[in-house]
């Protein structure tokens, strides 16, 4: 016959896994419920917000969102500031200050502050944190305080297909190609051709492609495998939990 101390004990186990599975199956209730898409934005109000777009709660600060585009399918994580004119409630003309092309990725607590354009092109992923702002700081005066100087503001142009590392920053007057590498924690300023790989802060070219030469200097690791046609996502699954358990 079990101790009392035994059953007890088992109460209690028991008793923690209920309230466990119950706190995860409302936090996922909150978090579905919480995210805002096409269908429920809620109270934000977007210029466009495209079909199969999705910001992820809790969103981060969101104002000037009738200033705000989204194109479709874009994956908005958590926490993530999306920001059009210095102060909430501003007049800010007819045009677009913030768009986003189709499949764009920001990453877990990312921010897009922008006063001048900010266009970001399609495609073009971003991993946490990633700052890329429009408007900067200005020091001119050695006598103000720097934060009641007024700013400086130059658009910003991020071409399709781009990756942006952890950490990445963007600053007014940057104009990225296409399919351009940011390193992490790397600080971007000025123009950035197609096809280049930036790092550093101040961030510059370390790799670029050549038609002719292809990747200069050469990549140091082989091409990834492309997977096969006629594997299905079944066995892709079967062969991560062999991996996991091996």
């Amino acid at each position: 016959m079990p101790k009392n101390g035994n059953v007890f004990s088992s109460l209690t186990a028991w008793r923690r896994r209920v309230l466990t599975r119950a706190v995860h199956r409302g936090r996922r209730w909150v978090q579905e419920t919480g995210a805002v898409t096409a269908e429920r934005p809620g109270a934000l109000r977007f210029r466009r917000l495209g079909a199969g777009t999705k910001l992820a709660f809790p969103q981060g600060t969101v104002f000037g969102e009738q200033w705000i585009e989204l194109g479709e399918c874009c994956i908005i994580a958590e926490q993530v500031t999306l920001s059009a004119g210095m102060l909430p409630g501003l007049d800010l003309g007819p045009d677009p200050v913030v768009t986003l092309g189709n499949g764009v990725v920001l990453g877990r607590g990312s921010h897009v502050v922008a006063d001048a354009p900010v266009t970001i092109g399609a495609d073009t992923f971003c991993g946490p944190y990633v700052y890329i702002t429009s408007t900067n700081h200005s020091y001119d005066d050695p006598h103000e305080p720097i934060g009641r100087q007024w700013p400086r503001s130059a658009p910003v142009e991020i071409g399709p297909g781009c990756w942006l590392g952890t950490g990445a920053v963007i600053l007014p007057g940057a104009r990225l190609g296409r399919n351009v590498v940011v390193a992490a924690g790397a600080v971007v300023r000025g123009e950035v051709p197609d096809h280049a790989v930036v790092a550093g802060a101040p961030a510059r070219v370390v790799r670029r492609w050549d038609p002719d030469q292809g990747w200069q200097p050469p990549l140091r690791t082989p091409a990834p495998v492309p997977i096969p046609d006629h594997v299905t996502s079944a066995q892709l699954a079967a062969l991560a939990e062999w991996e996991r358990q091996h």
